[in-house]
This record gives C-alpha cells, structure tokens and sequence, in this order.
C-alpha cells in the first residue's frame, strides 16, 4: 500500500490551497451559465410548445423540424460553431456566450418536446371547453392546459434540465473559465492532479444537491402518483 503516495499525488493539501481560488472563480462561472441556461432554455421552450400549438399552416411543422435538428446536434458540435464558426461571418461571440446560446437551444429543443407532450396528453375537449368561455389560445393554453398537465411534465422536464446542464463542462473548448477549464489549466501549472480532483469535487458539490433534489421531484410528481 502507498497510501501516502497516493495522498501527496491526488489530495497535495499545499496544491490544493494555493489553486482553491481558482477553481472556486470557476464554480462560479459553471453556477452563473447552469442558471442563464435554464431559465432560457425553459422560457424559449415554452414559446416553441405554444408555437407548435398555433393553428397556423406549415408552423407546427417548422417547429417541430427545428426541435428535432436541435435535439439531433451535440451541444458540443454548437458550442465549436457559435465560437469559432461565427467570426467568419462577421458574428463573434464570447466563449461564455457560444455555450450559453448552445446549451440553451439544447435545453429549447428538449423540454419543447416535455411542454409538447404534456398539452398533447390533454384530451381535445378541454381545449374546446377553455375556448367556449371566452378565453384565447394563449389564455387557454396558460391558465387550463398547462397547469392539468404540469404533473405529467415535472419529472422528465427536471431530469432534461439536469442532464443538459451538466454540459458546462463543454465550455472548456471554447475556453470559458468554468471549473473543468480552470482545474485542467491549474493542473498543467502544478504538474500534480491535485486540481483537477478539486474540480471534480466542485462538480460533485454543485449538481449532487440538484440530482437529489431531481429524484425526490421524480417521485412526488411522476407519473402514476395522485
């Protein structure tokens, strides 16, 4: 046994001290882009669900042919074409921007297929029923079909929204000072992987209470709970 080897290696405490502000700076950037990309990410998936809802020609389609490209593409194929593609066109984005705008039209394209699947669960007549009282499309679709089917849509909308916000970590192609890039960039600097354990440490401290949090959501609002 080397324990202590294995110690001095992986957990220097010395290492670990003189990079913690580092990889704290980068928690922060990875808390700051997972909170901008939910809130985007949900609000524009919304707008697409009601999109789609329209009964406007051709428009159904158009979305759900957009939804469907997006969900195709790996978030770190968008990321790579947002910050280096886009220059060339006369665009340039920051590397916190690319992976915001990425991340965001991933979470868009999934948790439009939740919203989607959570107003299509709804039969027809209640739609019909909202309408006879007075109310729009929109209001309807707001104040009736959303919250019957909110139920339905919690737990694959949270585990979407955790699994996409993980992606942080794909920042780190387009440099963004997130904890990945700033633990692998301590670790070269140190010449011990003492930093890059801390990052996945600061990785572990940020998402576990959210994957936590995702499993008790999963089990009070599931489907099949009343």
């Amino acid at each position: 046994m080397q324990f202590d080897k294995l110690i001095f290696t992986f957990f220097n405490g010395d290492i670990a001290v003189r990079y913690l502000p580092q990889v704290l700076d980068g928690a922060r950037v990875t808390i700051e882009l997972g909170l901008a990309v939910i809130a985007a990410g949900l609000a524009l998936g919304i707008v697409l669900a009601y999109l789609r809802s329209l009964p406007v020609r051709g428009l159904p389609l158009l979305v759900s042919t957009l939804v469907d490209i997006l969900r195709a593409l790996p978030p770190l194929v968008l990321i790579i074409l947002f910050y280096y593609a886009l220059p060339f066109l006369g665009l340039s984005l920051g590397a916190f921007a690319s992976t915001w705008l990425a991340l965001t039209l991933v979470l868009a394209a999934f948790s439009e297929e939740v919203f989607w699947a959570g107003i299509e669960s709804q039969p027809r007549g209640v739609m019909e029923a909202a309408r006879s009282t007075g109310l729009s499309h929109t209001q309807a679709m707001v104040h009736v079909l959303l919250p019957q089917s909110c139920r339905l849509m919690v737990a694959p909308l949270t585990n979407r929204v955790i699994a996409i916000t993980k992606g942080t970590a794909y920042g780190s192609v387009a440099a963004l000072n997130e904890i990945l890039n700033q633990a692998t960039s301590a670790t070269s600097f140190a010449g011990n992987p003492t930093p890059l354990m801390m990052g996945a440490l600061g990785y572990l401290v940020i998402f576990l209470p959210v994957v936590v949090a995702g499993r008790y959501i999963e089990r009070r609002h599931g489907a099949g709970r009343h």
